[in-house]
């Protein structure tokens, strides 16, 4: 797969980027050796490899996860005590609708 300045402009625009004309020129071979990339990565034959969800970790362990411990959250009026309006007891904040 190839990729050229207007399949650039596409992405961009899909993704709602605004890149400078230098950044276009830039970006363009990245993209190819990205794709190009992928298209090596289909190479890879992944038959009998289980999906996972998150990648390995250096330790050895299925995940780098912590462990999910009960332990007391921080109180209401300390966590809003820097909020520039507090509601009664949330985070009040402009309607974004």
């Amino acid at each position: 797969m190839s990729i050229d300045r207007a399949g650039v402009l596409r992405v961009a625009e899909l993704a709602k980027l605004d890149f400078s004309e230098q950044d276009l020129d830039s970006f363009t071979p990245q993209f190819q050796r990205i794709l190009e990339y992928i298209e090596t990565l289909k190479e890879v034959s992944v038959e009998g490899v289980e999906p996972t969800s998150h990648a390995p970790s250096a330790r050895g362990s299925a995940t780098s996860l912590r462990e999910d411990r009960l332990r007391p959250s921080l109180p209401a009026g300390e966590a809003l005590g820097n909020a520039p309006d507090p509601g009664s007891g949330h985070f009040r904040v402009p309607k974004v609708l």
